[in-house]
């Protein structure tokens, strides 16, 4: 029996998850302790699974573990990847070029101050898809389905990131974009129903649009109404009806960019329109102390991809500009939340160095989850989690094999830094907002 593609997926001060896969139904165990030869605790899922999800609680800030994980005593070994020069099991090499380790991450210090309110970031549920990474002229990008006599994957997955966002404390959630597959209403009902299992849109959760949630090309030509905005009635934008808005959470600042607001099939760089860009430049001044996150479909930029880059899968290179200037002159702005490219990125650019771009893996796919932003009173921590629930973690290993299996390269995040980070900076003027946390729904 081979244990394969272990990842350290995520990594706070005090609790690392770790999942690895086995090709039949076993237990599972992680041995861990502060020296590579004395391993002296362990953590165990107690029960058969092959898709192995293990969390490392009760660890100290600060300080360096040495793990092993194990299946009826095979080793596991980590998810390659090789393409990027990445690491998918530790915040060092070691244990590298030795088979199973074992290998070694430093917890982090956590946020200063109290903690005020968690947020979970998300994007890309498509909701109706039926084929996962099909691109139509890339004979890498055939697809994968999900398995006979199984449920739609997006369903899938949207239920299990409601029940790990409530699982693992969050208060809002904020969807950036690609909530359907091609904005045909009954998807985009499904999507709201699901996540109305959160609470309520727009004021517990809010969701922008993406490229995939546009009107159809006849529904443009006969000027009907908008699905998007149907399902998802505006925020309090500017001029009324707009899939754009910008709201205050307890004295944090949250700004909803729509990143496809153009003419267009969906494909090319996002955009926005020119009262939009008026706008949100207008409003970051206007606010340009006040603690800001601001979510939109497509990234500012896109760096470090295995894969070829094109300029669809960014914002218009001049927009992207003008909302960097914009940061530059915002020091509250501490944050920008995208999803689009479907993986997880950490990037941080010279024009605007106290403002994180943090690019977030797909709901609907490998890896499969959404990123956990924690806010404390002296600055903030990001954390991304796996779905867990046994359907969802079946799909996301079946996933993985999108692009002939080279989908972890790109997706997961070439470090663990991608995909789990600390920033140290002031806070103190958020205050907790009021979230109704209700008991999920029966609709979910």
């Amino acid at each position: 029996m081979a244990a394969v593609d272990l990842e350290l997926v995520t990594l706070t001060e005090d609790m690392a998850v770790i999942t690895w896969h086995t090709g039949v139904e076993s237990e599972g165990e992680v041995v861990y302790g502060t020296h590579p030869a004395h391993l002296n605790r362990t953590a165990s899922e107690g029960r058969d699974t092959a898709h192995h999800y293990v969390e490392l609680t009760d660890l100290e800030p600060g300080q360096t573990y040495y793990y092993q994980a194990r299946s009826r005593g095979s080793v596991a070994t980590p998810t390659p990847l090789h393409l990027v020069s990445g690491n998918a099991v530790g915040t060092s090499l070691h244990g590298f070029g030795s088979h199973g380790g074992p290998y070694s991450f430093t917890t982090p210090q956590p946020p200063p101050g109290r903690h005020v309110l968690s947020i979970a970031l998300c994007n890309d549920l498509h909701l109706g898809e039926t084929t996962a990474g099909l691109v139509t002229g890339m004979p890498l990008m055939r697809g994968i389905s999900q398995r006979l006599g199984l449920g739609p994957y997006p369903e899938i997955m949207g239920r299990a990131l409601v029940e790990e966002a409530h699982r693992r404390g969050a208060g809002h959630l904020l969807a950036a974009g690609d909530i359907s597959a091609g904005g045909a209403p009954r998807d985009l009902a499904e999507a709201r129903r699901l996540l109305d299992g959160f609470g309520t849109h727009g004021r517990d959760y809010f969701v922008v649009r993406g490229n995939h949630d546009r009107r159809g090309r006849q529904g443009l030509q006969e000027g009907r109404g908008d699905n998007f905005l149907d399902a998802f009635p505006a925020n309090g934008g500017p001029g009324g009806e707009s899939a754009y808005f910008a709201r205050d959470l307890g004295g944090l600042r949250i700004v909803g960019l729509d990143t496809y607001e153009k003419k267009g099939s969906g494909a090319g760089s996002g955009g926005l329109s020119d009262e939009q860009l008026a706008w949100f430049r207008a409003d970051v001044r206007a606010h340009k102390d006040q603690p800001t996150v601001v979510f939109g479909h497509h990234p500012l930029t896109v760096r470090n991809s295995p894969f070829p880059v094109t300029g669809g899968q960014r914002l218009n290179r001049r927009q992207a500009r003008a909302i960097l200037d914009a940061y530059a002159a915002a020091p509250g702005v501490f944050l920008h939340h995208a999803g689009h490219t479907h993986r997880n990125k950490r990037t941080v650019l010279p024009q605007a160095r106290h403002v994180t771009l943090q690019e977030v893996g797909a709901v609907k796919e490998y890896p499969g989850g959404f990123c956990l932003l924690r806010i404390h009173t002296g600055g903030y921590a990001l954390n991304y989690y796996k779905a867990s629930s046994d359907p969802a973690r079946e799909w996301s290993e079946r996933s993985r094999r999108v692009a002939a299996g080279l989908w972890p390269q790109y997706a997961l995040g070439r470090s663990v830094r991608d995909r789990n980070s600390v920033v140290v900076r002031d806070l103190s003027g958020i205050t907790p907002a009021v979230a109704r946390r209700p008991a999920l729904r029966g609709a979910v």
